[in-house]
């Protein structure tokens, strides 16, 4: 690791002249910090993310259009609407279970970058940059690009009542909303986080519209569908992993608040009390959401349906009130994209931060206080992979990637526990919940191997195919992409009127 480190003092020295671009007293609004020769060196992110803020971040990412468009997958898998709703159940229990171990994970080690951060720490860099890769070219903006489509598809829905809106309307809108989001986020966190609760406090809503609906359908003696809950229930472990994943996919987003702890108010008690209000609110409005789909629709609608809420509220809401559900979906996917590019941008601002992507991704602007360049690269990788017709296709091939890196992250913590048993542990869980979580996930991970080895087997090439890169571009890097990196580094701080951070690195 010689080369690494070696790599980047050669290129941070060469940004430091980029410095003359910056007046020395800093712009106003900035947190530049002076060296005794009263010369600036950086700036930092600020503290900007409260507790509130935090929950609005952890809902909003975790309801995004799955709960509304897709809670189909969970009772194809477990074929029942009793044993779907004990998956909803625990899938929010699991979700828990495994943000309390992250929240002893961000407490230990109060970096950004969640996993990245946690498995570099534990395992060393190689393990860290293998999950950066898996990220960076599929998990996050696959999940961003899957997002922006779903939010212009329902948008114009009202305009196509009849069929789906043309692929060239809804690329573009994509495409349009992502560029306005990124430009919010590269322009003040505050805007950022009161976007998130705007439309938070929107998708809430609309949930509990659903519940409304469905408790008076209910109340009014409607209860048929209910009647033998656990009828043609499945007793296949492959099957009920299968259910499982898709459980966990609606809930995925709990461990994001963990790519942002560097800005988060107080996180030493901000990070465990967000989780511990977010998560069980989630599933607890989850499952009365699953409920009222059940009490209304059969299990042939909502299995033949391609958004359950929207067949719901043509079904429950009059006539001149069925465009709203399209409208609500739209809204949940605006918050929940909103929220994923504002942590996302962070974990590759991290991981560039630490020599594993170009030091330019590492700039923060000078009067913004943002990762321009970060949250830039991030909107150039979404809006490529908004242009390939197959996008959704991606999400099958790394789901068990996911769950792997996870299991990682968990076994990182009962690793650090045996190598490092006297370091700060501001939050220090009971040692059976990383047991149980590493276990259910090692069942989902081997369970998948056996019902979708071809997916597995992608996943595996795209996680191997990072180690060759690793050793040529980091490990022993060559020179002349040395000295690509440096003008790059150079070109970018004045372009977006950046300069390196002064937050320590993992």
């Amino acid at each position: 690791m010689v080369a690494e480190a070696h790599q980047n003092n050669c290129i941070m020295a060469k940004v430091s002249a980029a410095d003359e671009i910056v007046p020395r007293s800093g712009f106003s609004g900035s947190k530049a910090s002076s060296e005794s020769n009263g010369e600036t060196k950086g700036v930092q992110m600020e503290k900007r993310i409260s507790l509130v803020d935090g929950v609005s971040i952890i809902v909003g990412v975790i309801v995004g259009s799955g709960i509304f468009v897709s809670p189909k997958g969970v009772l194809l898998y477990s074929q029942s609407i009793g044993l779907s709703l004990i998956v909803w159940i625990l899938s929010g229990v699991l979700s828990m279970v495994g943000a309390l171990c992250y929240a002893e994970l961000g407490t230990m080690i109060p970096l950004s970058g969640g996993d990245y951060a946690y498995i570099k720490h534990a395992f060393g860099p190689l393990p860290a940059f293998l999950y950066l890769w898996v990220a960076l070219l599929i998990l996050v903006p696959t999940g961003n690009a899957i997002t922006a489509l779903t939010f212009a598809q329902y948008l114009l829905k009202p305009n196509w009542p009849a069929c789906d809106p043309p692929y060239g309307a809804i690329t573009l809108v994509a495409c349009l909303v992502t560029f306005i989001l990124t430009a919010i986020n590269c322009y003040n966190v505050k805007w950022v986080t009161s976007v998130t609760d705007i439309f938070t406090g929107t998708k809430v809503f609309a949930l509990l519209v659903i519940f409304a609906a469905g408790a008076w359908h209910l109340f009014h003696g409607h209860t048929d569908l209910l009647k033998t809950p656990f009828e043609n229930s499945t007793t296949s472990p492959g099957r009920i992993a299968l259910a499982f994943y898709s459980g966990l996919f609606s809930y995925s987003g709990w461990n994001y608040l963990n790519f942002v702890t560097e800005e988060l108010k107080n996180p030493y008690k901000n990070l465990p009390r967000a989780i511990c209000i977010s998560i069980p609110a989630v599933t607890i409005i989850y499952v009365i959401t699953n409920v009222a789909y059940f009490a209304v629709l059969s299990v042939n609608e909502i299995q033949s349906s391609l958004a359950v809420a929207v067949t719901f509220g043509d079904k429950m809401l009059p006539a001149f009130l069925t465009w709203t559900m399209p409208f609500f979906v739209a809204c949940s996917t605006f918050g929940s994209l909103n929220g994923a590019i504002f942590a996302s941008s962070r974990l590759f601002f991290v991981g560039a931060r630490n020599g594993h992507l170009p030091a330019a991704i590492s700039l923060i602007n000078v009067k913004c206080l943002t990762p321009i360049p970060s949250i830039m690269f991030m909107c150039l990788i979404t809006i490529f992979l908004i242009f390939i017709p197959d996008v959704y296709a991606l999400i099958n091939y790394v789901s068990f990637v996911e769950a792997l890196f996870i299991l990682m992250s968990i076994s990182g913590l009962l690793y650090l526990r045996v190598k490092q048993p006297n370091a700060k542990r501001p939050i220090k869980v009971n040692l059976i919940f990383p047991i149980i979580f590493m276990l259910t996930c090692s069942f989902l991970v081997i369970a998948s191997i056996f019902q979708s080895p071809v997916e597995v087997g992608v996943g595996v090439l795209v996680i191997l195919s990072g180690i060759p890169v690793y050793y040529v571009t980091i490990h022993r890097p060559m020179g002349w992409l040395t000295r690509l990196s440096m003008r790059f580094n150079v070109f970018c701080s004045k372009l977006f009127f950046c300069i390196p951070n002064q937050e320590k690195e993992d």
